[in-house]
C-alpha cells in the first residue's frame, strides 16, 4: 500500500510540509537542505513541479551505483504501460501531442499554445488525459481548429476516437467508484473489454476463487480481463510474449543486470524470481519473489518494480505498473526502527476486538530511504511511503517492508509558504502547535500508517479477500483503517518512551487538528465545486474526520466555529477524540474481518462521499488568493554512466534535469518501447 504525498500531505502542502519551525528536532536534523538548492522547477495549472536530491549517493561505491543505474533503467522501461493502463488512447494522443511540441515552428506566444502546452504538461504529469487525482478527463483549452493546424503544420497524424476524445464528453471519468454509474461502464481506465461489466468480472472471479485458499494468489493483478467472440471472459496477461512483452522484455534486461551486480545472494534470487516472473506471468512466482524480496532486509539499495497498487481499478484487481529505487537513510532508518521493533505491543494495545488481533505480528522491517528514481505509478507524483507487500498471507506469514522516503519529504518541507496554514487554522495556538511539532507530527503518522497500520488486523478465516468482500470500497476503507492506528497513537506516551516523539500532548494536538481540518475543509480545494469525493484517499480522510464530527456533538468533541464569517471546525476535547478513533477503527477492522460488504458501504457513502457544498463554496474562495498549486510532483535526477574506452562503467553522475518538458521529452525518446495501440 502507498501513503501518498495526498495522504497527510494533503493537510495541505503548506500546513504540514513547508512550515518553518524554530524548534529543529533532532530527527530532522539532517534533512535541512543546501540553501543554493533550487527545489521548484515551475507551475502550470493546479500542479508544481519540483526537484529532489539523492542524498548518500556519492558514498556508494562503484557496484551498488551500478545496481541502482540499472534497477532505474528496468523501472523506466516500463514507463509506457502506465499511460496504456490508464487509458487505451494515452500514447497515441501523447506521442502526436509531443510531436507537435517539438516540430511546430509557429507563434509560441498566443493563448492557445499556451494552453495547447498545459495540456500536454498535464498528460506528462498524470500519465494520461485524467487528472491524476480527481481521475476527471482535462478539458482541451484550445480549439479543434487550432489542433487541426498544429497537426498539418507539423506532419502529425491524429484521428478517429483519439482525436475526438480530447474534445468530447466520453471518457470522461478515469476511475469511477460510483456504483450507479456502472463501475467499469464509467471507468476509463484500460483494465477491461468496454463490453465487460462489473457482474461479469465479480462472476467470472468467484468461479476461480477459493476462499477457503489460506494463502490465494492476487487474481487480476497482472492482466487485462477482455472478452472472447463466444462471450467468454480471458486474462491478457502482462509477461514477455503476452500483453505489454515489449516493454517488458527491455525491463528484464536490466533486471539481469542488477543480478550481477546485487548486494548479497538474496537480493540477487529475489531479482531472479522478478525476472521469472516477468517472463512467465505465473502469480504464484509473484507470491514467491514477494516473500524473498520481504525477508531480504540486508543492503543499503532496495527497489519496488511491478504492477503492484489496484487503487486505478474499480474492482480492485488489477495493478497499476510502478517502480521505485532507494537508498538507505541508515541514521533515520536506525532511530525509526523500533516501530518495528514494538509491532506486537502496538497489536495487543490496539482497540481491535480480540478476535481480530494478530496474535503474532510478524516481520514488520522500517526504513526511512532516498529516492533515487522512480517511474510508472509513483512518478511524476510520488507516495511519501510505501508498505508492501499487499498480499495478505504473506504479510502475516512472512511479514513486509515499510519505507518512508525521506529526501521527497524533504523536498517537499522546503518547497512551500504558511499562507494556507495561517488562513485555514482556527487561532494562533494552532498555528504555534502546528509549526512547532506539524512536520514531526505527519512523519510519525507517515511511520504508524505503513508500519502498524497495513500491518495490524487479521481477516477471518473464510471470509476471503477485502477486494472480494468490500468491493469498490476496499481501498479507502483500508486507507482509513491504517489512518486510525496512527491517529490512535500518535498522543500515546509510548511514542515518547520509545525516543521517537518529544512531546505526546504536542505531537497529538498537531496531527488531530491537522487531520480534522484537512478531512472537513481543506482538501476541498481539489475539486470542482459541486463535485462528490471519489478518490479513496480523499474519501478516507473526509470519512474519519467527519463521522468524528458527527458522534462527537453531544459531548463538544469538534466544534464549529464561525468567526468573522469564515468557518472553522476546533477540536475541543482531544482526549474524548482519541477514544472516537479508537472506536471507528475497531468497527473497520470489524467490517473486514468479517467481510461485512453493507456496513462498510454505509460508512463510505454516509461519510465519505458527499460534500457540504457552502463549506465548499467558502473553502475555495478563501483559497483563491494563493498561487501555489495544490499539488506536486517531481522531476527525477538524471542517473548519468561515465564510460572507460571499452565502454565499462566507471562511475554513475547525478544531474538534475532543467526543466519538466526536457525530462519528458528525453524520456519518450530513450524508453518508448510499446505500440500507441495495445
Amino acid at each position: 500500500m502507498k501513503f501518498k504525498y495526498l495522504v497527510l500531505v494533503l493537510l495541505s502542502f503548506s500546513f504540514l510540509f513547508s512550515c518553518n519551525s524554530e524548534k529543529k528536532e533532532e530527527l530532522t536534523k539532517k534533512e535541512i537542505a543546501p540553501k543554493d538548492f533550487n527545489y521548484v522547477v515551475e507551475q502550470f495549472a493546479d500542479v508544481k513541479i519540483l526537484r529532489y536530491q539523492i542524498p548518500g549517493f556519492e558514498e556508494l561505491s562503484l557496484k551498488q551505483k551500478k545496481l541502482v543505474y540499472f534497477l532505474s533503467q528496468a523501472g523506466m522501461a516500463g514507463r509506457d504501460i502506465m499511460y496504456d493502463q490508464n487509458y487505451r488512447h494515452n500514447l497515441a494522443i501523447r506521442r502526436a501531442l509531443e510531436a507537435i511540441y517539438q516540430n511546430y515552428e509557429g507563434d509560441k506566444t498566443t493563448d492557445e499554445w499556451l494552453n495547447f502546452e498545459t495540456y500536454l504538461k498535464r498528460i506528462w504529469f498524470s500519465n494520461g488525459i485524467h487528472h491524476h487525482y480527481s481521475n476527471d478527463k482535462f478539458k482541451a483549452g484550445f480549439s479543434k481548429e487550432y489542433l487541426n493546424n498544429l497537426l498539418q503544420a507539423t506532419n502529425t497524424e491524429l484521428s478517429g476516437e483519439a482525436y475526438e476524445v480530447i474534445f468530447n464528453d466520453k471518457d470522461a471519468k478515469k476511475v469511477n467508484l460510483d456504483a450507479s454509474k456502472g463501475l467499469l461502464k464509467g471507468s476509463a481506465v484500460n483494465f477491461y473489454d468496454s463490453n465487460i461489466t462489473a457482474e461479469e468480472v465479480d462472476e467470472y472471479y468467484a468461479s476461480i476463487i477459493d476462499k477457503n485458499d489460506a494463502t490465494p494468489i492476487e487474481y487480476g493483478l497482472n492482466s487485462k480481463l477482455v472478452k472472447n467472440s463466444d462471450g467468454t471472459l480471458e486474462e491478457k496477461v502482462w509477461k514477455v510474449g503476452g500483453m505489454y512483452g515489449e516493454s517488458i522484455e527491455k525491463m528484464v534486461f536490466w533486471l539481469q543486470k542488477a543480478v550481477d551486480v546485487a548486494e548479497n545472494d538474496a537480493q540477487a534470487e529475489a531479482l531472479k524470481l522478478l525476472i521469472e516472473y516477468y517472463q512467465t506471468g505465473n502469480l504464484e512466482t509473484w507470491d514467491k519473489y514477494n516473500i524473498a524480496w520481504a525477508t531480504n532486509t540486508a543492503g543499503d539499495i532496495d527497489y519496488i518494480h511491478g504492477f503492484i497498487e489496484v487503487y486505478n481499478d474499480p474492482k480492485a484487481f488489477r495493478g497499476s505498473y510502478e517502480s521505485v529505487v532507494q537508498i538507505k537513510d541508515f541514521d533515520m532508518s536506525k532511530k525509526m526502527a523500533v516501530l518495528s521493533e514494538n509491532a506486537q505491543w502496538f497489536e495487543d494495545n490496539s482497540t481491535l476486538m480480540d478476535a481480530h488481533k494478530k496474535k503474532n505480528v510478524v516481520g514488520v522491517s522500517y526504513k526511512t530511504v532516498n529516492v533515487a528514481s522512480e517511474s510508472g505509478d509513483a512518478s511524476p507524483s510520488t507516495p511519501i511511503g510505501i508498505n508492501l507487500p499487499n498480499n495478505n498471507w504473506i504479510r502475516q506469514q512472512h511479514g513486509s517492508k515499510s519505507v518512508s522516503l525521506g529526501n521527497i519529504i524533504n523536498a517537499y518541507n522546503n518547497a512551500g509558504g504558511t499562507g494556507r496554514l495561517n488562513e485555514f487554522a482556527f487561532d494562533e495556538a494552532e498555528v504555534e502547535t502546528e509549526i512547532a511539532y506539524g512536520k514531526l507530527a505527519d512523519k510519525l503518522h507517515t511511520a504508524l500508517h505503513e508500519v502498524i497500520g497495513h500491518a495490524s488486523g487479521q481477516i477471518n478465516p473464510g471470509v476471503g479477500m477485502p477486494k472480494e468482500t468490500m468491493k469498490n470500497y476496499a481501498s479507502t476503507l483500508e486507507e482509513a483503517r491504517a489512518d486510525l492506528v496512527g491517529l490512535y497513537y500518535l498522543p500515546d506516551a509510548k511514542l515518547v518512551e520509545m525516543g521517537i516523539s518529544p512531546n505526546a500532548e504536542g505531537i497529538g494536538k498537531a496531527a488531530y487538528d491537522g487531520y480534522i481540518r484537512n478531512g472537513l475543509m481543506t482538501q476541498l480545494i481539489r475539486l470542482n465545486l459541486g463535485d462528490d469525493v471519489e478518490e479513496a484517499h480523499m474519501r478516507n480522510r473526509q470519512l474519519v474526520a467527519a463521522w468524528a464530527f458527527e458522534k462527537g456533538t453531544k459531548d463538544n468533541v469538534i466544534e464549529k466555529v464561525v468567526k468573522e464569517g469564515k468557518t472553522y471546525f476546533v477540536v475541543r476535547d482531544y482526549v474524548k477524540l482519541r477514544t472516537l478513533f479508537g472506536e471507528l477503527l475497531r468497527e473497520i477492522q470489524r467490517i473486514k474481518s468479517e467481510g461485512d460488504f453493507e456496513a462498510g458501504k454505509a460508512l463510505v457513502e454516509t461519510y465519505g462521499v458527499k460534500v457540504d457544498q457552502a463549506i465548499h463554496k467558502e473553502v475555495l474562495e478563501r483559497n483563491s488568493k494563493f498561487k501555489s498549486a495544490p499539488y506536486s510532483g517531481f522531476v527525477n535526477p538524471v542517473l548519468t554512466p561515465e564510460m572507460d574506452t571499452e565502454g565499462n562503467i566507471t562511475d554513475i553522475k547525478v544531474v538534475q534535469p532543467s526543466s519538466f518538458a526536457e525530462q519528458m521529452l528525453a524520456y519518450a525518446q530513450k524508453y518508448t518501447t510499446l505500440p500507441s495501440v495495445n
